[in-house]
């Protein structure tokens, strides 16, 4: 009896196996983004306000504007990766060019001089938070096969489960276990169907299996290709009270995009194994919408000093992912083709919490001359929840983002000095890692400069901005315990241009 066919399937088990701590990271990471000035001065804008993308750090800034202004920002992305694996090295860089800022705000002052609120300002901003854009190529020996990742699945499910049934086409099993079965025994159909793992013994109530492939080390290439991005699009008010307070708030409307392209191939087996050859890969979309809110103030202690403080409330997501895979090897099914990219696993809607952000701020302001500035940030990441929150594999899934994740420091340093029209500006940035043993996560330092000149009714500004970062990157959630060492190097070419009206 034929299985009921559905093209699309909806996965009702487990997304806990397709979700982990590090895609919790990449949906709440917000990079240096924005004007070609934030970054140049590395986003340390906390205290200062004055520009459309500071709005992201402290809404109150949208007060510090004597007049309406529009800004737009372009920008180069550019990857660099240095990937070791399995004891060789590899290189892999990525360039990347698109709109990422756009935004105005408008002022209107208050005609009663005598009035204590002297003026309010609405300002409406589009920053791109995070560029998944990437390219990352591996090579390497080592002695855990991809069949380990199959194995770990299968184990307990018995044989007669992912078995066809009579005159059953073989993608449309696929499908059907993904829906009433669940993840975890799709994968170990596709891991017997592909001619990876067999049954110990060849009974529908067997639950442990074997490898068919034979081999001591084995060679893999491994290549993932990502695309896609996170962006925010700010809603702020604020007001300046007297001459010395500002205080503003932000409704935040969040979007997110992410493409994800595995291909990965296994050679080099003993010279007497049946299977000389596998490959699997994986291609991931994933969309989703989201909401928060941002509450701000400064203060202006005297003519030369300012500080700031803000709180960004959690970011509540609604997440879908959608997943198609293709296998293949020497001992495959002959129909195994039929399980391609136009299958598609459609996982049911999830959710993302992500937690708050508190924001210290000072700077120094020295007249017209220039200026310092230093922003602290605080984020505890161990708080970030995946839900339904009733559902028993997204608990299991937060118990492991509360043990492995914490908090998250980050300090941002800028400076920026003015030779008549001209505007010379640098920074620095720390962001420590988001995983309590630092192990999986390096931290992150980066270096900003740039330059502005000021037309009067408008402004151009350029900037340019680096940072590095180590990661250990698990090529499967399961099955490979060896990560490839990732050195990342990101750099940004800004260009930004406001107009003042």
């Amino acid at each position: 009896m034929k299985r009921n066919l559905a093209f699309i399937a909806f996965l009702v088990c487990v997304i806990s196996s397709a979700q982990n701590a590090s895609d919790v990271l990449r949906y709440s990471s917000e990079n240096l983004n924005g004007t070609a000035r934030y970054q140049g001065m590395s986003g340390a804008f906390g205290a200062l306000g004055g520009d459309l993308s500071a709005l992201n750090s402290n809404p109150a800034g949208a007060a510090v504007f004597n007049n309406h202004k529009i800004t737009f920002s372009g920008s180069l992305y550019n990857t660099d990766n240095s990937v070791n694996y399995g004891g060789r090295d590899t290189s892999s860089s990525n360039n990347q060019l698109e709109i990422n800022q756009a935004g105005g705000v408008f002022v209107f002052k208050n005609t009663n001089t005598e009035a204590p609120w002297k003026k309010l300002s609405l300002a409406l901003n589009y920053d791109i938070l995070e560029s998944f854009d990437d390219n990352i190529y591996a090579s390497g020996r080592t002695n855990e096969g991809i069949d380990n990742y199959f194995l770990d699945f299968a184990e307990g499910v018995p044989f007669g489960d992912i078995t066809l049934r009579e005159n059953e086409f073989l993608e449309d099993a696929y499908l059907d276990i993904g829906a009433n079965q669940g993840f975890g025994d799709q994968q170990a159909f596709l891991g017997y169907y592909g001619g990876i793992i067999d049954p110990a013994v060849m009974d529908n109530a067997n639950t442990s299996y074997i490898k068919t492939a034979d081999y001591n080390t084995v060679n893999q290439e491994f290549s993932r290709i990502s695309s896609g991005y996170s962006s925010k699009f700010s809603l702020s008010a604020a007001s300046q009270y007297k001459e010395r307070l500002y205080i503003g708030a932000s409704l935040n409307f969040h979007s997110l995009i992410y493409n994800k392209y595995d291909e990965f191939t296994e050679t080099g087996y003993n010279a007497d194994s049946e299977i000389q050859r596998t490959t699997f890969d994986n291609k991931l979309f994933t969309e989703g919408s989201g909401f928060s809110m941002n509450l701000g103030a400064i203060a202006r202690v005297n003519d030369y000093v300012r500080v700031g403080a803000s709180y960004q409330s959690p970011t509540w997501y609604r997440i879908q992912d959608e997943l198609s895979q293709r296998v293949s090897s020497d001992l495959a099914d002959e129909n195994i083709s039929f399980i391609n990219f136009n299958l598609v696993n459609a996982f049911p809607t999830y959710t993302l919490k992500t937690p708050a952000k508190l924001m210290g701020s000072l700077a120094l302001v020295f007249g017209k001359n220039g200026l310092l500035s230093f922003d602290y940030g605080y984020q505890d990441m161990s708080k970030a929840k995946l839900g339904p929150s009733n559902d028993a594999n997204f608990a299991a899934v937060n118990t492991d983002i509360s043990n492995e994740l914490g908090d998250i420091t980050t300090l941002r340093l800028g400076g920026e000095y003015r030779i008549e029209q001209f505007s010379l500006r640098a920074g620095y940035r720390f962001e420590g890692s988001p995983y309590k043993d630092g192990n999986i996560v390096g931290d992150l330092q980066g270096i900003s400069g740039g330059v502005g000149y000021d037309f009067g009714r408008s402004r151009l500004d350029f900037a340019i901005s680096s940072s590095e970062r180590s990661t250990a990157t698990y090529l499967f959630d399961t099955g490979i315990n060896t990560p490839a060492i990732v050195d990342a190097r990101n750099t940004n070419a800004i260009l930004s241009y406001t107009i003042n009206f």
